[in-house]
């Protein structure tokens, strides 16, 4: 006796049903991620909250808050409590991150090399109902640390982004989404995101987002403008310094005009 297909269940039943070559709709909140082109392809339209979502680098830090920032800042307003920032490899530069709307006081800064105290503060975090985010750096974390965040995530409904080298692509993860940011060798001006895991079909193109941000590509590009405003300006002057020619000593000679055959009507250069 064969097995019953999908077509011959009750619509009721059907709808509980996940199709994998679909995309899964959120069975969660989610929160945007602020770039419409990556909201497309995550289930729910954006990043899942009471989950892991796992981002793969091959530097501990490209890109990763032009590609999280609109989210953090979403997290904050919502819930009112900082983003815990746990391992950073750099200290963030809050100048730059006040400008797109996070301000350095929304910011928690754990510091610590050691592993093990790395995912203590991690879990710690989650458990904290009024932190709005929590961003790790946990390189060297197992699949069986992972799980225990991702059930922290879970349990407390906590917004959890994990860092990690790219290098582990291929080892099992608990993440309920899993992306891997690289820099686009064609287009240095964009940024490839690489979806490995997500409640769907595999997504075989990358989707691309510029590598700045609007409001940063606008300054950086008003300040290669006035760079170059400037050398054609000193290039002027010095062409003109160059070019110009020395004074001259001008005497008038229409007094030979007179004279009849050498009659002269124009002026004589004298060097």
């Amino acid at each position: 006796m064969g097995l019953p297909s999908l077509a011959s269940l009750s619509p009721a039943a059907g709808r509980g049903v996940w199709h994998a070559d679909e995309l899964g709709s959120a069975d969660a909140q989610v929160i945007g991620t602020g770039h419409a082109a990556l909201d497309a392809q995550l289930p729910g339209g954006g990043w899942p909250v009471g989950a892991m979502s796992e981002l793969l680098q091959a530097a501990p830090e490209d890109h990763v808050w032009r590609l999280l920032l609109p989210a953090l800042v979403q997290s904050v307003a919502a819930r009112g409590g900082p983003v815990v920032l746990i391992g950073p490899p750099r200290e963030p530069f809050g100048a730059s991150l006040a400008a797109h709307g996070l301000r350095p006081e929304a910011l928690m800064w754990v510091r610590s090399e050691a592993a093990a105290a790395r995912l203590w503060a991690c879990e710690q975090a989650l458990r904290c109902a009024e932190v709005g985010a929590v961003l790790a750096w946990l390189p060297q974390a197992r699949v069986g640390e992972l799980r225990r965040l991702q059930l922290a995530a879970a349990q407390h409904e906590a917004l959890l982004f994990v860092c990690r080298p790219e290098a582990v692509a291929r080892s099992a993860s608990p993440a309920r989404l899993r992306l891997r940011i690289a820099r686009c060798e064609a287009a240095p001006a964009q940024i490839e995101l690489h979806i490995l895991k997500r409640r769907g079909p595999p997504l075989a193109a990358p989707v691309m987002l510029p590598a700045r941000g609007e409001r940063m590509a606008a300054l950086l590009a008003a300040a290669r403008l006035r760079r170059k405003l400037r050398a054609q300006q000193q290039g002027a002057v010095a062409v003109e310094a160059v070019e110009a020619p020395p004074a001259a000593n001008v005497v008038r000679i229409d007094a030979w005009k007179a004279g009849g055959a050498n009659a002269l009507d124009r002026l004589a250069v004298v060097a």
